[in-house]
């Protein structure tokens, strides 16, 4: 397999890595057989965390004979110390074992401050200090936290939705990481399933011997897709080009990237999917939108009640009741077109 360095943790992993936010929605036995088939077959770096339910362990239960072999990055959303470390503690737990390759804050609001000694950043380097974790890292969706990340030299990785949709000022991140060594793991490479033209998405990525992208796996065929093309990868050819810019003039305005920030939501609207369901219709098989559960779900939109928690944890800035309601209304069109 290609494999990438990830900065100056000089951990070696394969440009193709298993990201393990799916796999929480597969049944363990069956997880775990993809886990190992995935390991099996040369990948050897997989991301989670301590909010993707049971993903980490699932991750325990498959390497736990071969834990010294797999590079393995989990994340924390704690903002002080102490629930840092009990975060650190069930992750060492649920993943079998005695410590973490890459432990990283997951998307905080703001850059920590190393001299303060009660915050989340301060229980990692403690932790790094006794060999529970080897390397610290951040994962985030505003570039300008990412920036300031790269440049404060207080976090080994950065994690940082990266994809062919990206905008200049997002992609520049990718030479800011390299000129500081920092180790770059590129997520929403499809932006939620929204890029649809794997090849493309695989291709454009692999320019970058700085990136180790993330791949979101949760079926089998999944991996088998992401395998086929290791084996086999595709060349960025006018062809694709010609796809991913046709994506980029589709998709690079303000959408819902489904990172699911917003939720919960009070009226229990299923944001991270209705907030981007004009593009579902569009660029997946849309009938499965149109069931009499799809509709019900969508309708609750109806019911928002303004309280725009959603826009204001938003790392995209979106103003989300009103894309809801665009999206409401441009699904009733789609429906009513399409039955």
């Amino acid at each position: 397999m290609k494999t990438v360095t990830l900065g100056k943790t000089n951990l070696l992993v394969p440009q193709l890595a298993f990201g393990a936010l799916p796999i929480q929605r597969t049944e363990m036995d069956l997880a775990v057989r993809i886990l190992r088939k995935a390991y099996d077959n040369g990948i050897t770096f997989f991301d989670t965390a301590r909010g993707y339910s049971d993903s980490e362990a699932k991750l325990g239960r498959a390497f736990a004979g071969v834990r010294q072999k797999v590079v393995i990055a989990t994340k924390t959303w704690a903002s002080d110390a102490k629930t840092a470390r009990d975060h650190l503690e069930t992750s060492l737990r649920e993943l079998r074992t005695d410590y973490v390759d890459i432990l990283q804050l997951h998307n905080p609001d703001a850059m920590p401050d190393p001299a303060e000694e009660t915050t989340a950043y301060a229980a990692l380097a403690a932790a790094k200090r006794q060999g529970l974790v080897r390397h610290i890292g951040l994962s985030s969706h505003r570039a300008p936290l990412a920036r300031q990340a790269v440049l404060s030299g207080l976090f080994d990785t950065l994690q940082f939705p990266v994809s062919h949709i990206s905008s200049p000022d997002d992609l520049s991140l990718i030479e800011l990481c390299r000129r500081h060594n920092v180790g770059l793991i590129g997520m929403k490479a499809l932006c939620g399933g929204l890029i649809t033209n794997i090849p493309a998405a695989f291709a454009f990525l692999r320019q970058f011997d700085n990136l180790a992208p993330i791949w979101g796996i949760q079926h089998d065929w999944e991996l088998d897709q992401f395998l086929a093309l290791e084996r086999n990868p595709p060349e960025l050819t006018p062809g694709l080009q010609q796809t991913i810019e046709a994506d980029r003039k589709d998709l690079a305005a303000s959408f819902c990237r489904a990172c699911g920030y917003c939720l919960p939501c009070p009226a229990d609207i299923p944001i991270p999917m209705a907030a981007r369901m004009s593009f579902l219709l569009r660029r997946a098989p849309y009938r499965q939108f149109l069931s009499d559960d799809w509709r019900q779900k969508m309708h609750r939109i109806e019911n928002c009640t303004q309280c725009r928690s959603c826009a204001d944890k938003c790392p995209y800035g979106l103003d989300t009741p009103a894309l809801l309601k665009l999206m409401l209304r441009d699904y009733e069109e789609f429906a009513a077109a399409h039955v």
